[in-house]
C-alpha cells in the first residue's frame, strides 16, 4: 500500500499577538490544521478574528508568535512564488494593461515564454480579448479575475485567497463562485479561502474552518462529504449551513437530521 501523501500545509499550536499601544493582544490561538494538496479550504468566523492574518502568515507575510507553519516540507519564512495570494480589492495596476498585470512577476526575459504562460492564465479565467484592455475598461468581476489569474501565472502550489468577492454585487458574486470552482476543477490548485458568506463558504469547499471571536480559535473544522452541498437549497446544503450558523447563533440553533 502507497504511504498517504505528507500535507501540503502543515500548522502546528500557531500563536500569533500584535503589540498594540504597549499591550500584547492575542490575535490567533492554538492554530491546528494539515491541508491536503488539492483541497479547498474556506474559512468563516467574526471580523477581527484573525482570519486575514492567518492567510498572511500562510504566505509569509507576517510573522507568527510561536508554534510551526511548514509549506511543502519547509517551515515558512517569507514570501514565496508556491504560494500566490488574492485580496479583496483586485489591486491591479491600472497604468498597465490586463496582460501586463497578470505576468508582472514574471521573467520576461523569455518573452515568448512569458506570453504563452500569460495566455495560458488569460484563457484559463476566460479574458480572451481582453488581453490589451486596461482595469478601467473592465467590470469589477473580470478584473477579479484578472488577478485570480495574476496569483495563479507563477503556478503556486497554494493560492491564497482573502475575501476576493466582498466587493461585487450578489449577481457576479455568484456567477465568480462558479469561475472560481471550475478554476479550481480546471488548475488542481489547492486553495484557501476567507469569506464572510457562509452561503459561499459551502458552496465552494472541501472543509469549511469555524473560527471563534477573537482571539481566533479553529471552533470546527467541517468536513463538506456531499455533492448535493454544492447545490443551494438542497437538504444537504441546508444541513451543513445551519451546522455552521449553529456556532454563531447559539441561542437560535436549529436541530434538523437530514440523513446525512
Amino acid at each position: 500500500m502507497a504511504a498517504e501523501e505528507k500535507p501540503i500545509l502543515e500548522i502546528k499550536h500557531l500563536n500569533k499577538t500584535f503589540n498594540i499601544d504597549g499591550k500584547q493582544v492575542e490575535i490567533l490561538k492554538n492554530i491546528n490544521i494539515d491541508i491536503k494538496r488539492g483541497e479547498f479550504i474556506t474559512i468563516v468566523g467574526h471580523s477581527g478574528c484573525g482570519k486575514s492574518t492567518l492567510l498572511k502568515i500562510i504566505a509569509g507575510l507576517v510573522n507568527y508568535s510561536d508554534g510551526e507553519v511548514i509549506r511543502n516540507g519547509r517551515p515558512v519564512k517569507g514570501p514565496d512564488t508556491d504560494c500566490g495570494m488574492v485580496f479583496q480589492e483586485h489591486r491591479l495596476l491600472p497604468w498597465l494593461k490586463i496582460k501586463d498585470n497578470i505576468g508582472f512577476g514574471l521573467d520576461r526575459r523569455n518573452r515568448k515564454n512569458w506570453e504563452e504562460r500569460v495566455q495560458r492564465q488569460i484563457e484559463l479565467v476566460r479574458l480572451g480579448g481582453f488581453e490589451n484592455a486596461y482595469p478601467s475598461q473592465l467590470s469589477g468581476g473580470m478584473s477579479q479575475r484578472a488577478a485570480i489569474a495574476r496569483g495563479l501565472a507563477a503556478d503556486p502550489d497554494i493560492l491564497l485567497l482573502d475575501e476576493p468577492l466582498g466587493a461585487l454585487d450578489a449577481l457576479t458574486r455568484v456567477q465568480m463562485q462558479k469561475e472560481i470552482l471550475r478554476i479550481w476543477h480546471d488548475k488542481g490548485t489547492t486553495m484557501i479561502m476567507v469569506t464572510h458568506d457562509i452561503d459561499e463558504a459551502i458552496f465552494l469547499a472541501t472543509r469549511v474552518v469555524v473560527m471563534s471571536a477573537r482571539p481566533g480559535e479553529i471552533k470546527e473544522i467541517i468536513e463538506i462529504r456531499n455533492s448535493n452541498a454544492r447545490i443551494r437549497g438542497s437538504a444537504d446544503f441546508t444541513y451543513y449551513k445551519n451546522k455552521v450558523y449553529n456556532h454563531f447563533f447559539e441561542d437560535e440553533k436549529v436541530d434538523i437530521d437530514y440523513n446525512i
